[in-house]
């Protein structure tokens, strides 16, 4: 089948001629994903600014991967037997009353209990249960979507164009946080919290937008629905039942997505309080919070410039190479990070570099969805996502020990003498387990049929 090569002026013809419900899950993604990105990457060193310990923002890590374990099935579940559009719409208040409990966290202050003291960081804690929601609840619901609307041969591309809008998000949404730090701070205020919470009203007024789009253009006509939840037995039967080529996919993108969430919740503090890498750009003074979000601008602009090329390139090398390569940026990142100078050149084009990771992304949700049944689609994904994302649910505790420890282990052979915990250790060992993630990936991955 012939394709045409990709461009600004072919991607946006190509997005608007994809199905309605394509088009309006995007612009909801949009709206959703501002919200998050302007909040997300941030969260750490909210948490830290707020009393936690580098060790509790590992905890809040892995309390992050508990939800997404547990939700994207329970979701998808819903979504197939409710629809998608009244899935989504309560997906969305409650993940806008999410963002509402961080913006109010600060403003209640301690709690004293007498035996014991509640601290500001347990509500973001509390308001992760909703703020998650749709973005891990909704997963299958999106996920369906694009199954039902898209022919098999296209997976990739349909992704791709839904992932580029919620991806111009994320290009947005850091340098729209930065901005608004660099106002409120003067772009010398070493504390984020004056403008974090300019932040965070403004992702609720984002996830109120997003949520009254998605419900009142998407058309529920076209919504298929599976069976009703039959409990636990449905769980395991769905789990047993996985498509054959998702499952050694499903090996190593839990080994990829372990190592990546052992220092995910880091990247930020490496630059603000380990390097504390400020710089000066045209005349302004950027403090490493600020300049944190212009990294992540850069990052999504390699990711939005490469997403549509590399949707293209897996119909006609197949959808494997691609999802290996966003795999291997994955594996290779951190130690790259940890070990670079504090140059604000280098780490410049070290987040441009982790852009590419982005750029397997469409071809590996045609991988996980692709061999699904249509009506299915919601319950598949589901199904692998609490899979994936159970196992990874202690990563960030792991790395938020190793990097936050001071212990110290004699070697009697080898390189090296000594071997000490902190943030060299964690990162370093992020990345022997992605890489072995993308090995495995490499040797026993499967191609999808449509794109063999």
């Amino acid at each position: 089948m012939a394709t045409e090569s990709p461009s600004v002026r072919s991607t946006v013809r190509q997005f608007f001629s994809l199905e309605r419900d394509v088009l309006v899950l995007s612009l909801a993604m949009f709206a959703f994903s501002l919200g998050f990105q302007m909040t997300g990457r941030y969260l750490s060193e909210y948490l830290v600014v707020l009393g936690a310990s580098p060790f509790v923002v590992g905890l809040y890590g892995s309390f992050g991967n508990i939800i997404s374990a547990v939700y994207p099935y329970a979701g998808g579940v819903f979504s197939d037997r409710v629809g998608s559009r009244y899935a989504l719409t309560l997906f969305g208040l409650l993940s806008t009353l999410g963002f509402l409990f961080w913006l109010v966290a600060p403003l209640v202050g301690p709690i004293d209990l007498g035996a014991v003291v509640l601290e500001p960081w347990l509500w973001i804690f509390v308001g992760l249960v909703l703020a998650q929601a749709w973005k891990s609840f909704g997963l299958g619901a999106t996920f369906a979507i694009v199954k039902q609307s898209v022919p098999d041969d296209r997976l990739a591309r349909g992704f791709a164009s839904t992932e580029t809008f919620r991806r111009s998000a994320f290009l947005i949404g850091p340098l729209l946080a930065a901005g608004l730090l660099f106002l409120v701070g003067g772009g010398t205020e070493s504390d984020i919290l004056p403008g974090f919470l300019y932040v965070l009203g403004v992702a609720v007024a984002f996830g109120v937008v997003a949520t009254a789009i998605q419900h009142v253009s998407y058309e529920a006509d076209a919504d298929s629905f599976g069976t009703e939840f039959e409990g636990v037995s449905q769980i395991r039967e769905d789990l047993a039942e996985l498509p054959e080529p998702l499952r050694p996919l499903l090996v190593a993108d839990t080994l990829v997505r372990f190592a990546n969430g052992m220092v995910y919740g880091f990247f930020i503090l490496v630059i603000t309080r380990i390097w504390e890498l400020d710089v000066t750009l045209f005349g302004f003074y950027l403090n490493p919070a600020v300049f944190f979000g212009v990294l992540l601008g850069v990052e999504m602009v390699v990711a939005l410039v490469s997403m549509a090329p590399a949707a293209v390139a897996a119909e006609r090398v197949g959808l494997k190479p691609v999802v290996a390569l966003g795999f291997a940026v994955y594996a290779v990142f951190p130690v790259l990070l940890i070990f670079a100078p504090a140059d604000p050149l280098v780490v410049t084009a070290l987040f441009a570099f982790s852009g590419l990771r982005f750029a397997g992304l469409p071809s590996h949700k045609a991988l996980i969805v692709g061999p699904a049944e249509r009506d299915a689609g919601g319950r598949v994904t589901g199904a692998y996502y609490l899979l994936r994302n159970a196992i990874v649910i202690p990563s960030a505790a792991l790395g938020g020990y190793l990097y936050d420890s001071d212990w110290t282990v004699d070697l009697p052979v080898g390189p090296l003498e000594a071997l000490a915990a902190g943030p060299e250790l964690a990162f370093s060992v992020a990345t022997v387990v992605g890489v072995v993630g993308v090995a495995y990936f490499v040797v026993f991955g499967e191609e999808f049929a449509a794109y063999a």
